[in-house]
């Protein structure tokens, strides 16, 4: 893994620690609506176990959501960050979860093993060829009749957390979060044969639907 990453790795360390209040502030009273919104979305037909992977998965939030609503999934968890999955791990009371520590540019499973793969606002904050290989590797390990769910930000309205969402574009690389905000869904249909999009209904995230089979 290059220095970049490792830096970022420190870096979510010792975000983690914050991260959920950060959440708290930028959703307002619709921290709940993305997550209700995404596994709301998600369509899952013919299966007696659902297996449900979530990428970047922060301190676990979307994962612990998908077992609230599907209670037998094998739902794991996957973030590069040791200390985002310690606070998934207190969260997980009743131990739903399976927590992975990894990197989405190199998943560690095999092919065709989950119904749903998502990504909750993670995406925006990989580089480059590190984005492009972690949604080829969403692809493989996704079912040819699931679904990779992308779940991003729109553009805060708020002044304050606007200010705080550029500077996290900014530690991207301001050529590089420039790009991605304006290619729309063009990285992912490279890639993927089915794409469509929708929005919450407060319209503060945009969700892509992709399939690698229609």
């Amino acid at each position: 893994m290059s220095k970049i990453r490792t830096g970022r790795q420190i870096f979510y360390n010792i975000f983690s620690y914050f991260y959920d209040f950060f959440i708290k502030i930028h959703s307002g009273h619709h921290r709940d609506e993305t997550r209700t919104f995404l596994v709301d979305s998600a369509r899952i037909d013919n299966t007696t176990q659902i297996r449900v992977l979530d990428i970047c998965c922060g301190t676990g939030s979307v994962i612990l959501s998908f077992t609230t609503k599907y209670v037998d999934a094998l739902a794991i968890g996957y973030d590069f960050s040791v200390g985002m999955l310690h606070k998934a791990k207190e969260k997980d009371a009743a131990n739903k979860i399976i927590l992975v520590n990894g990197d989405a540019a190199c998943l560690s499973f095999v092919d065709d093993c989950f119904d749903i793969v998502c990504c909750s606002h993670a995406l925006y904050e990989l580089k480059g060829q590190v984005r492009t290989d972690a949604l080829l590797e969403m692809k493989r390990v996704v079912k040819p009749e699931g679904q990779v769910l992308i779940m991003e930000h729109e553009v805060p309205r708020n002044s304050i957390v606007k200010t705080m969402f550029y500077i996290r574009m900014l530690m991207m690389g301001p050529t590089d979060s420039h790009e991605f905000l304006k290619q729309g869904l063009s990285p992912f249909k490279k890639i993927f044969t089915d794409v469509s999009l929708s929005h919450t209904p407060s319209g503060k995230s945009k969700l892509i639907i992709c399939r690698k089979k229609i």
